[in-house]
């Protein structure tokens, strides 16, 4: 009896993680630049003394879904959408080098460039900083030119350039500061073929109907665990029954 609850209670379990990372999905629904992740039941061997055939499937994220989300235009001068693959190149709180594709960028009140969650973007030499523009316009290429404040639209200058990168998917993983990172810890090249679109932002690439087709039968799968618990338990106590002396 104790083995069909341990089946049981594994799989309801897993079912609950797998049920989290579609509700992840779901919130981040309408989040810029939002990449939909991907999890999978794997089938991975029991640790500890045993027979090696014993496995368990276990829920595991895979990565995320690579596709582009749909691109809205704003008209914005600091909002910028990523055209194909390709990141914006940030400043991680921890100091590292992440990468994002929410292009609604900020300034703040000193006048450095930011993304949305206050991550300083990184340009030619460091963090951009912008201060003393009175117009900003970015290019295809991410370069960013500037009128100074005071001076008319004919004194427009290349002030920086946003530093784009394109590294293989494969050496990307998410930290949980909710960027990128590459998986060794270095940084990516910058990558002169990615371009941007001024005034336009990438929404998420979350499919809203599918993910709630995935929690529902997410769902009954839970619940299907949570009555195979049911039937072990009221077995178990048919069986103590029978064995009671009359």
């Amino acid at each position: 009896m104790d083995h069909s609850l341990y089946v049981a209670m594994t799989g309801a379990t897993q079912i609950m993680r797998a049920q989290a990372a579609v509700s992840n999905n779901l919130a981040n629904a309408s989040t810029v630049g939002f990449k939909s992740g991907m999890t999978a039941f794997l089938s991975l061997p029991v640790q500890g003394s045993g027979q090696p055939t014993r496995i368990n499937a276990v829920a595991q994220g895979i990565g995320q879904d690579p596709a582009q989300g749909a691109t809205t235009s704003t008209g914005r001068s600091l909002d910028v959408a990523i055209h194909g693959s390709g990141w914006i190149a940030v400043q991680a709180p921890d100091g590292s080098e992440g990468y994002t594709r929410a292009g609604d960028l900020q300034l703040t009140a000193d006048g450095q460039l930011t993304d949305a969650r206050g991550n300083p973007v990184l340009g030619s030499a460091g963090p951009i900083n912008l201060s003393d523009s009175a117009q900003i316009s970015i290019g295809d290429d991410g370069t960013i030119s500037t009128v100074p404040v005071g001076s008319g639209p004919n004194s427009e200058a290349t002030l920086d350039r946003i530093r784009l990168v394109n590294p293989d998917p494969t050496q990307l993983v998410q930290g949980t500061d909710g960027l990128m990172h590459m998986a060794n810890g270095g940084q990516a090249a910058a990558d002169s073929s990615v371009r941007v679109t001024s005034g336009a932002l990438e929404n998420s690439n979350v499919n809203a109907s599918d993910q709630l087709v995935q929690m529902i039968a997410l769902s009954r799968q839970y619940d299907m665990q949570i009555k195979s618990i049911k039937s072990a338990e009221d077995n178990a106590a048919a069986t103590s029954k029978l064995l009671q002396p009359n």
